[in-house]
């Protein structure tokens, strides 16, 4: 089964947390803190592998979880950083957050790799928090958390020459007679639907891939019929064969389906018909096919002039090997798109360039007798403190009366006693006091 999207969880490993411990050696008086740092979690890294093809794998695993950092131990030791995750993907995917829409990176080549998750900071032991006021702390972190994000996941076939033209048209028969490749052919409409790749040998020493992409109907570039499931792997070819039907089957005009088709591909994305063209007349063993052909020439010439026709026929293989030299020729002269890797990385460097003021914001909100506090920074201070011991209470205490929390507490009418939710904590304010 071709799978050419998927939408995924990702989490990123926690930081391990940091410890209090102190240094306890027989010579050693007052040895002072030992508390070692957290390790960092694993990030969750995508990595182009060539081997694969199609996004199957993520049909039936949807989530991914790195590995969390190892908490830190007593002699001030570190705590192991977890081992990255890697997810490896085919080429040609375009990795894109769910949220907001926003193209985290586009993926083409073999061992390419971007960072989808970063793993959180281990905390810190209560070794770092020693001063020459505080020489025995009894203060430690836990690890920050691992970013999670849901990601869409859009791959676009990896193709030199991609053959385009309505259904039942000979795209399948004619990728069979060039290549090794075994895609199913019948005499009714979308047999073909999912796109097959097949490695052309030209015969001269050169080769390409070719895709043969699911045919195309009127109103494709709204989703009609395949639709977008077809439309999106033509943006990677850079040869563009259009397959017409010249021997006129079914009551059809090899001119309109022609017309009709290039229609499709402008309403879904304007550069495609700058890519370069072949047309390829098929079904030229057929009868009447030289008078259509004859008549689609005159047709064609009045808008585009410049454009190739070449008759072919893919039972006989007529014309089939000078449109393969020809596509080769073209491909030898089109250079490979630059695509601009590692998008993630960018965006990280402008974040640090361009790092907003921090937000030290809050709101408190009156329920019944008790305040209830309110901010994104205080709660994701909170998730980093250990609040088991005295002392980190009254570190809390000193931050928010420096956020001037205390003093708004005093306006809204706080006196002794009053009690005072921060998150999932629950103190009592004292009056007069320098903390909680």
């Amino acid at each position: 089964m071709f799978v050419d999207k998927a939408k995924i969880y990702v989490k990123a490993g926690d930081g391990g947390d940091g410890i209090v411990a102190f240094r306890r050696e027989k010579y050693v008086p007052e040895g002072g803190p030992a508390g070692g740092d957290g390790g960092r979690g694993g990030d969750v890294i995508f990595r182009v592998d060539e081997g694969l093809r199609t996004l199957m794998d993520f049909r039936y695993q949807r989530h991914f979880k790195g590995d969390k950092g190892v908490k830190g131990r007593n002699k001030s030791q570190h705590g192991a950083n977890a081992d990255h995750m890697i997810v490896r993907i085919p080429p040609g995917t375009i990795v894109m957050d769910d949220d907001t829409g926003e193209v985290i990176a586009d993926l083409t080549r073999h061992g390419q790799q971007v960072v989808v998750a970063r793993g959180g900071r281990g905390g810190r032991g209560n070794t770092r928090f020693a001063t020459i006021k505080n020489t025995a702390p009894e203060i430690a972190e836990n690890g920050e958390e691992g970013q999670e994000r849901y990601i869409v996941l859009e791959l676009k076939i990896m193709a030199d020459v991609g053959l385009v033209g309505f259904p039942s048209v000979g795209k399948s028969t004619l990728l069979s007679v060039v290549s090794a490749a075994t895609p199913k052919i019948g005499a009714y409409h979308f047999t073909t639907i999912t796109p097959n790749l097949g490695v052309v040998d030209v015969g001269d020493g050169r080769s390409f891939v070719m895709a043969d992409l699911p045919g195309l109907i009127e109103g494709a570039h709204e989703g009609i019929g395949l639709g977008h499931e077809f439309l999106r792997h033509v943006e990677r070819t850079r040869v563009i064969i259009h397959v017409v039907d010249m021997s006129g089957s079914e009551g059809r005009d090899p001119y309109e389906d022609w017309v009709k088709i290039n229609e499709e591909l402008q309403l879904y994305n304007p550069v495609l018909l700058t890519r370069p063209q072949i047309v390829a007349a098929n079904k030229m063993d057929m009868p009447d096919s030289e008078e259509l052909l004859t008549a689609f020439r005159e047709q064609v010439n009045q808008v585009r002039p410049d454009l190739e026709i070449m008759p072919i026929s893919s039972l006989t293989r007529q014309g089939v090997q000078e449109l393969l030299y020809r596509a080769t020729d073209l491909i030898d002269q089109i250079p490979e798109e630059t695509v601009i890797e590692d998008v993630s990385e960018i965006k990280e460097r402008k974040v640090y360039k361009l790092d907003k003021k921090e937000d030290n914001s809050f709101t408190i909100v009156r329920e019944n007798e008790a305040f209830i506090i309110e901010s994104k920074k205080i709660e994701s201070m909170m998730k980093r403190m250990q609040l088991n011991s005295h002392e980190a209470v009254l570190k809390l205490g000193r931050i928010l009366r420096s956020m001037g929390v205390d003093d708004e507490l005093r306006k809204r009418g706080a006196v002794d006693g009053t009690i005072v939710r921060l998150g999932d904590f629950e103190f009592e304010f004292v009056e007069g006091s320098s903390y909680y």
